[in-house]
């Protein structure tokens, strides 16, 4: 027996029971029996949002020559993309298990299934980044079997959005949610293409909001089943109303395992806007590298409660750097916005249009303070430096040593290539000093939360402090500075 068949018998023998009570009724009192909440107000019922929104579906189809499709290990494409964009490991085939496949230079050849959805009524469609990344051609069908070659209008990877156009006009198309609306724990549902299979329905709650994955946006979690060609298809509100794009799942084993994510339609509107006005998307940045604030460290340095996001480096002539942020800040606002996780700064900072005037609030040595800077458009990253070469190791104090730390002073030459005006470099590290991550050419900024200007600073700050508790360090490795706390042997 199934645990579903018992699950039905066993609701069926309640249900007797309940008959049996009832005929007895002029012998036994009579019980008020609650009622489950879903019992009292009914189960969803998808059929007619179907119909509302079915026609305004697309499947995706991509192909690209053959000459420029090598799949991995004889792996299908499709199944191919599933794993590299899930993070799922891609299996090993052995080579002599691999099928040959005929050398066809050139010839087009299928590369991948994917589903969209229509944006506005003159053919502009939405879907994944990744669903038309690579394609020399892509093919729109819509629910009616008719197909169009379609115009990728751009595409862009840091939010996985995409937007082509097909030569039409009174199309169906979508409307768009309110995601304020959005609630967790209620009824959404997905139409899309997994694994080739058109206009296929599924349904699910929203099982979190503003969903951390690392990537650029902050994810719409469901538990409704997306699988490979459901990439770019709508996530829709029991309004008949679009709120999301079905973009990832989180999987093990290559299926899906009741956990998909979705990107939010306000920052794929926004991010569309751009695509359809000049086909790229433009986003701002400051110049800085950035942490994560633990609770150990933002009780130290007297914050109060872990939030923000930490300064770990401070590009060289940066918006940031012109500015005055300096490495080992804590960005708590921005424009006035609360940063409570590190997260919410790169996608505040890139939703800002370059050449805006802007603040951003720092915490700094127990104080906040405000800076005004003028946003940049985002560029690649530069290089990390290479950590500045230390001299000859010197004696460690009594201090220094109780601690497991020695350190020299800093050479003009290294003051300049670190841009800082005092400090000292690590030349060893061991015990509680080494267990908290320290480690000989890290250069010591502040201890204690006051800052070095040398050897003799350094061991008077130390000297001073409570062993008996956890200690702040300030450091830095190569360009980047972070946080250690420095722990007494228990």
């Amino acid at each position: 027996m199934s645990k579903f068949d018992g699950t039905v018998l066993r609701s069926w023998a309640l249900a007797s029971v309940l008959v049996g009570v009832a005929g007895t009724a002029g012998l036994l009192p009579q019980v008020a029996l609650a009622q489950p909440a879903a019992a009292v107000r009914g189960l969803p019922d998808f059929t007619d949002l179907v119909d509302q929104v079915g026609p305004s579906v697309v499947n995706i189809r991509t192909v690209e020559k053959a000459s420029s499709r090598a799949g991995a290990n004889g792996m299908d494409e499709e199944m191919l993309e599933f794993f590299k964009r899930f993070g799922v490991p891609i299996p090993n085939t052995p080579r002599q298990q691999r099928p040959q496949r005929p050398q066809q230079d050139e010839e087009a050849q299928p590369r991948g299934v994917g589903s969209g959805f229509i944006l506005t009524a003159d053919g502009f469609v939405m879907t994944n980044a990744h669903v038309v990344e690579g394609a020399d051609e892509v093919i729109v069908t819509l629910t009616d079997k008719r197909e169009f070659k379609a115009k990728i209008i751009g595409a862009d990877k840091r939010t996985d959005v995409a937007v082509v156009k097909i030569e039409a006009t009174g199309l169906p198309a979508v409307k768009v949610g309110d995601l304020s609306r959005l609630r967790v724990g209620e009824w959404v549902m997905a139409i899309g293409s997994p694994f080739g299979l058109e206009n296929t329905v599924t349904a699910g709650i929203v099982s979190a909001k503003q969903r951390d994955t690392g990537d650029y946006l902050p994810f719409i979690q469901t538990d409704v089943a997306i699988n490979p060609g459901n990439s770019g298809g709508p996530l829709i509100n029991m309004r008949g109303e679009v709120v999301g794009i079905n973009s990832q799942i989180y999987s093990r084993s290559g299926g899906f395992m009741g956990i998909s994510f979705a990107i939010p339609m306000d920052e794929a509107i926004r991010v569309s806007e751009q695509l359809r006005a000049s086909g790229r998307v433009t986003r701002g940045r400051i110049g800085v590298q950035i942490g994560q604030v633990t609770r150990d460290v933002a009780e130290s340095i007297g914050l109060g409660k872990a939030q923000g996001a930490l300064v770990t480096g401070v590009e060289s002539g940066s918006p940031a750097d012109k500015a005055g942020v300096e490495a080992g800040d804590i960005i708590t606002r921005f424009d006035g916005k609360p940063i409570e996780k590190v997260a919410d700064l790169p996608r505040l900072v890139g939703n800002t249009k370059p050449g805006s005037k802007s603040t951003v609030t720092v915490f700094r040595r127990g104080a906040s303070r405000d800076l005004s800077l003028t946003i940049a458009e985002i560029e690649p990253d530069k290089a990390v430096a290479k950590a500045p070469e230390r001299e000859e190791k010197p004696k460690a104090s009594a201090a220094a040593q109780q601690v497991g730390l020695a350190v020299a002073e800093l050479t003009d030459a290294q003051k300049k290539e670190l841009k800082v005006k005092g400090g000292v470099v690590v030349t060893a590290a061991t015990e509680a000093a080494a267990r908290a991550g320290l480690r000989d050419g890290d250069v010591i900024l502040s201890i204690a939360n006051t800052e070095v200007a040398g050897v003799k600073d350094f061991e008077s700050v130390l000297a001073k402090a409570d062993k008996s508790k956890a200690i702040n360090v300030l450091y830095r490795r190569g360009e980047w500075a972070q946080y250690a706390l420095i722990r007494p042997a228990r």
